[in-house]
């Protein structure tokens, strides 16, 4: 058993100052010339343009460039590349589609980028049972594209076109998680290549029941581990039925803090709605811009609801009832599938759109997620800290579950205005935390909330978690410097 010390916070400036830990090599041209071996020239990239397209994602988190990017097309190829990097302690980060914004896929000890996106089929769809198994490239949109005839979706829905098990590991969310669930419960096994090249199949292989009580949940246990512990090489997931009937609509509020009390509101009601996202005045402005439409300027609400069409209008009814009764105004339904898809492109946009607003600026998001009761406070604390500071973070969420977004857009070499959105972005975590929420709902710890979770799960589960840790990645090579604060250990 490795033996493990206390936190010893003085020494993590000068753990996060190292480029490289001591027993971590560099990257040799004999390991170049042996990864070209095992997956062929075309497959191994030591090119600058490669590089510096695997260094970042759409979020704010600087890193270094990776020193080699490879690309796998099956398991066995996975598995050898990971056996020389355990060899070699060269550090391994896995990425998908780079669509995350906590820098999960960003090296920072440079190393080697393992992109699965050759890795692309679907490799079973069981329809009677309601579930399929993918690869790490498919991403949702292919997989959805791929069911249509089937009668079936998958309804995860983060906004981008993320690849699947990269949304596995980061335990991505969506707009359609108020009904349907996160990824934590869409997952019914994953096969992980380990840091030394075995395979785990955390359900045991070929297993895809509903439930199970067979010893510990591993399938979880590995959803959220950004990379951390094992390369995520097949996903097999839950599938549900498309709803016969689907209504969306809009409405607007005279403060955010009706919207939100609407959105409380409903949920106390019972009523199984499928979506409901917020978004403040400052949102709806940029919407208008973008798309040329005439929504009104004001908080607003999108819901979207599912059933039998004589259901999903008795819903939708009751909503529009509470919503009126707080004030809300220009209640708008788009019942077929275009109006339907215009209504949500605008949601699922924003943060590209207001990106837009401000040439030359990178986003900063929060994400934190808090219990229904706590939302209206903790949201209207969040904007009041906003507009103290003179900056612009549009407000936007899935109220539904508790989750809502403040971003930030930061022109990208005003070092006074970034420091200050990241003290505004810590304040508003620390205001979750307090309140019982979490400092991330759905994008995942990557390089920026490690302090965060620290607070959030306390000394003694952040010291079992550095034990599982050095227990299944001993060399300490898979995806360094992430979701874990530093720690020293003997």
């Amino acid at each position: 058993m490795l033996k493990i010390l206390k936190y010893h916070w003085r020494a993590i400036a000068s753990l996060q100052t190292c480029n490289k830990p001591q027993s971590v090599r560099c990257l040799s041209e004999q390991t170049v010339r042996t990864l070209r071996d095992l997956l062929g020239k075309e497959n191994v990239s030591v090119t600058q343009a490669v590089r510096e397209q695997h260094s970042t994602d759409e979020g704010f988190h600087q890193g270094k460039l990776p020193d080699v990017v490879v690309y796998p097309g099956d398991r066995a190829q996975v598995c050898e590349v990971m056996r020389l990097c355990y060899v070699e302690k060269l550090p391994v980060v896995p990425y998908g589609m780079g669509t995350g914004l906590e820098g999960g896929v960003i090296p920072v000890q440079g190393g080697l980028c393992l992109d699965l996106s050759c890795m692309n089929q679907i490799l079973s769809v069981h329809s009677e049972d309601f579930d399929c198994c993918v690869e790490p490239g498919v991403t949702r949109q292919t997989l959805n594209t791929h069911l249509r005839d089937t009668g079936l979706w998958f309804p995860v829905d983060p906004g981008a076109d993320a690849s699947l098990c990269g949304m596995c590991a980061t335990s991505a969310s969506g707009t359609n998680a108020v009904r349907y669930g996160t990824m934590r419960e869409n997952v019914l096994n994953l096969e992980v290549v380990l840091s030394d090249g075995r395979v785990l199949n955390t359900a045991g292989e070929g297993r895809r029941t509903k439930k199970t009580s067979a010893g510990y949940n591993l399938t979880n246990f590995l959803v959220g581990s950004e990379g951390t512990l094992g390369i995520i090489t097949k996903a097999t997931l839950k599938l549900h039925g498309i709803p016969e009937a689907v209504i969306s609509a809009v409405c607007h509020f005279p403060t955010v803090q009706a919207a939100v009390d609407t959105s409380v509101q409903i949920l106390q009601c019972g009523l199984p709605i499928a979506r409901m996202e917020f978004m403040d005045e400052d949102s709806m402005v940029v919407v208008n811009k973008a798309y040329n439409t005439s929504y009104q300027e004001l908080p607003s609400l999108f819901l979207e609801f599912h059933g039998s069409s004589s259901y999903v209008s008795e819903q939708a009814d009751i909503a529009g009832g509470i919503a009126e009764l707080n004030g809300g105004q220009g209640l708008r339904f788009a019942r077929d599938e275009e109006e339907r898809s215009q209504l949500w492109k605008a949601r699922h946009n924003i943060f590209w759109l207001c990106r837009n607003q401000r040439p030359n600026s990178i986003g900063y998001p929060t994400d934190v997620c808090v219990p229904i009761s706590k939302l209206p406070g903790v949201l209207t604390r969040a904007r009041e800290a906003v507009h103290r500071e003179g900056l612009w973070g549009p407000i936007l969420g899935h109220v539904g579950d508790g989750n809502f977004h403040v971003t930030f857009f930061m022109e990208k070499d005003d070092q006074e205005e970034i420091l200050k959105v990241q003290r505004i972005a810590n304040e508003i975590a620390e205001d979750a935390l307090a309140v019982g929420g979490t400092c991330t709902g759905e994008h995942g710890v990557g390089l920026g909330k490690r302090s965060l979770l620290a607070k959030e799960l306390g000394e003694t589960a952040i010291d079992v978690l550095w034990q599982l840790k050095r227990m299944m990645d001993p060399q300490n090579i898979m995806n360094p410097g992430k979701v874990l604060p530093p720690k020293l250990t003997l």
